[in-house]
């Protein structure tokens, strides 16, 4: 059997190459290395119409939801802070359909960095817009304690604790539906990874395994996406199993700051090179 396809949510934003500066799909290129590097076929998804996710669902054999700028508040409810991001709408509408459609046809999917709020809030959950101090400097990776549930995949995986390379400051607040919290800050103020119990591999988490060498969690993401995929009944039978044995961690989030979700919104330019900067807030 040859290796699996794995797709990689891109962005679409102004690019430069030569004398052309044209709209573009974009990734960092440590995504599609990380990917190959783990066994698997890279392929990096446009954000597209909701109408052509079913057919991304059917073809490909896992997903990995890229970071990126933050998403939408008001898709969960709030008004955006001063220290949101300007939305990619299309992007948000893409990728929310992408996850749920996945999520129902039982694709094994690892969510990085904003991947992880696109998971809690296609679940119905809820984000903190700004944890102040959680994040020194958004526009690069810094060294992340985490600790991990002994009885969660990631902890099976990767051990109870890990230091890893992050930049995010946002965070889930209230869980979506079926959604279990496996990894926190070593306060225990802040959700730092998620999964999906029933799901062969549904994982969220706020750190890039693409940015360092431990390969762990890809090399798990492309073994799972190489196997068969179950029937959606013997899918949806896991599911509620697992969801009625699992006694869930209570959520851990960081509350928002006093009025941080009612300011009004600050908009900017959006500059028409160095696109790829937004990859690096999530």
């Amino acid at each position: 059997m040859g290796r699996p396809i794995i797709g990689i949510t891109g962005e679409l934003d102004a690019a430069r190459w030569g004398d052309w500066i044209r709209e573009a799909v974009i990734s960092p290129v440590s995504y599609t290395r990380a990917v190959e590097r783990a066994g698997a076929a890279p392929v990096v998804l446009p954000s597209v119409p909701p109408s052509s996710v079913a057919a991304f669902v059917g073809t490909l054999d896992g997903l990995v939801f890229a970071g990126g700028r933050d998403l939408d508040p008001a898709l969960y409810g709030q008004e955006r802070g001063a220290e949101t991001d300007e939305p990619d709408r299309r992007r948000d509408r893409f990728e929310l359909a992408l996850m749920r459609a996945a999520l129902d046809a039982g694709l094994p999917i690892l969510a990085i960095g904003r991947g992880l709020h696109v998971l809690t809030v296609a679940r119905g959950g809820t984000l903190t817009q700004d944890l102040p101090g959680h994040c020194e400097q958004r526009a690069r990776y810094t060294p992340h304690d985490v600790v991990l549930g002994a009885d969660s995949l990631l902890g099976r995986l990767l051990g109870t604790r890990v230091s890893v390379p992050a930049a995010h400051h946002q965070a889930p607040y209230h869980l979506g539906d079926g959604l279990t919290v496996a990894g926190w800050s070593p306060d225990g103020e802040v959700t730092e990874a998620l999964e999906v119990p029933g799901q062969r591999f549904a994982v969220g988490i706020h750190w890039h395994p693409e940015e360092g060498d431990d390969l762990r969690l890809l090399t798990a993401l492309a073994e799972v996406a190489s196997q068969p995929r179950p029937a959606a009944a013997e899918l949806a039978a896991a599911e509620v199993a697992a969801r009625s044995a699992q006694q869930p961690r209570k959520p851990v989030a960081m509350k928002p700051r006093a009025g941080a979700v009612t300011r009004p919104p600050i908009t900017t330019p959006r500059p028409i090179v160095e696109a790829s900067r937004n990859f690096e807030r999530g």
